[in-house]
């Protein structure tokens, strides 16, 4: 009997050395597959999707955003204070008053590009148009038909940075060269209000969705690191590159997280993955909204002095109070005087030429919002397009024959787009200074996840162990 048992348990130590010896080369398998997994990983998740680059994660992860701005006059640190301590709040007031929430728009119309194939696949995606009796009656009288001199012509290589203090005549019927059309009055128009239509999350994804982008990017906008591009094509595709990261951020910052309970939420894995992991688009983002203040504290004469009459007139007068306070804040001016600097453009023999190029590839990215096949995402492109067009009328006034100032006119809807414009941008650079520690911890979990599931690995093990020990 004794030997029997001795027999047996030395039987039992050679099964368990043998399934000790099984358990080891599996847990080698599985650690090799993860180390495998993460090095794939890492390789597919550094290309980029806006310029095909190649970038280091790591080092995008440990990106500290400090000094200049590049290609603008003011550094990380103070846009980052002016925006959360001045700018961001007064923009959310004013966005919310009537003159600024209420957004003439034309949502449906044809494609010029290609059909409207496009779907979206939320509620969400609808637009609450207004009735007549909620927009304020004075936006239903017809604007003025003044039309000032044609530009077409005149000379365009050298940028006035200042404007006429003669400025406000009226909202007026104006072109802007920069955008494909007026959008002003006709039938096919509609009012919305802007603050019953957030911009969110609405499920609009997929090829239509990446088409859209795949259009604006290839066809026209040169990528700002080709060897033969010049200033100005950078600029433009960096407005369009930080206009995109800007959208994306509003999308993760208002994100629909569980469908079936209607639950809305922050999405930082998504701010990370699409935005915060590439460098170049938190600087393109900050670039933008440097541009786009720079458009509207030039206008400040302009602004300043416009009518913002909607009918009620307290309303009517906060908003010129809170315009004039963003136009004109002394604290912006003493750390950020010249937000971007447009008078170093358009030189030499090629300027004119190069400017009337790119008015017309801004001309085909407007048109491009018309194929948007999401109508609130249309209704949020074409304001900011709209918006990103007014800046760019605004900086790029020349000088005419004879050196004469030309006088800057506006349309309402410019200018209802131009500062609905910077509140988003705002918002957006706001959001990533507040949220990418979080957001990159986050991430960094997830890169880490590898090494969770080999605790895991090890502590079943141990239990495992333990409960063989108990069992013997």
């Amino acid at each position: 009997m004794a030997e029997t048992d001795v027999g047996s348990v030395k039987g039992k130590e050679k099964g368990s050395g043998k399934r000790w010896i099984l358990l080891i080369g599996a847990i080698a398998a599985v650690l090799l597959a993860v180390v495998v997994a993460v090095f794939l990983n890492t390789q597919n998740s550094s290309i980029s999707e806006f310029t095909g680059k190649i970038c280091n994660c790591r080092q995008a992860e440990q990106q500290k955003y400090i000094g200049i701005v590049e290609d603008c006059c003011c550094d990380y640190e103070t846009v980052n204070r002016l925006n959360t301590e001045v700018l961001n709040p007064l923009l959310q007031d004013l966005v919310k008053t009537p003159f600024y929430r209420y957004f003439k728009v034309k949502l449906w119309c044809d494609c010029p590009f290609w059909p409207d194939d496009g779907m979206c696949r939320l509620r969400d995606c609808s637009v609450c148009e207004c009735p007549e009796s909620e927009f304020p009656e004075v936006f239903k009288k017809p604007l003025s038909q003044y039309n000032p001199v044609c530009q077409e012509g005149k000379p365009q290589a050298t940028v006035d940075r200042t404007l006429d203090t003669r400025a406000f005549r009226g909202w007026t019927v104006t072109d802007n060269p920069w955008t494909s059309d007026d959008e002003t009055d006709n039938d096919e128009m509609t009012y919305v209000n802007l603050r019953l239509n957030p911009e969110r999350y609405t499920g609009y994804i997929g090829p239509s969705a990446r088409r859209i982008w795949e259009a604006i990017y290839s066809e026209n906008c040169p990528k700002h690191t080709s060897e033969g591009s010049c200033q100005e094509e950078k600029i433009l595709y960096k407005l369009v590159s930080g206009l995109h990261s800007s959208i994306s951020v509003h999308i993760a910052s208002d994100y629909l997280l569980d469908e079936a309970t209607n639950l809305w939420g922050q999405n930082l894995t998504l701010l990370y993955d699409r935005v915060l992991r590439y460098p170049d688009r938190v600087q393109n983002l900050y670039f933008t909204f440097l541009f786009v203040l720079r458009a509207v504290t030039k206008a400040e004469d302009y602004l300043g002095e416009a009518e913002y009459e909607t009918g009620n007139v307290i309303e009517d007068l906060k908003t010129k109070s809170l315009v004039k306070q963003v136009v004109s804040d002394p604290k912006t001016k003493a750390a950020c005087p010249v937000p971007f600097d447009e008078a170093k453009l358009w030189k030499g023999q090629r300027g004119p030429e190069l400017k009337q190029q790119l008015e017309k590839q801004f001309r085909n990215i407007s048109a491009i919002m018309d194929c948007v096949g999401c109508e609130k995402c249309r209704l949020w492109g074409k304001l900011q397009i709209l918006g990103l067009g007014t800046a760019l009328k605004i900086l790029f006034t020349v000088n005419g024959e004879d050196n004469l100032r030309h006088n800057l006119e506006l349309q309402r809807n410019e200018v209802i787009a131009l500062m609905n414009l910077l509140h988003r941008l705002s918002e957006s650079v706001k959001y990533v200074h507040d949220m990418s520690p979080a957001a990159e911890r986050i991430a960094g979990g997830h890169a880490s996840s590898g090494n969770s599931f080999w605790q895991r690995i090890v502590t079943s093990i141990a239990q495992s162990k333990a409960v063989s020990g108990k069992r013997s």
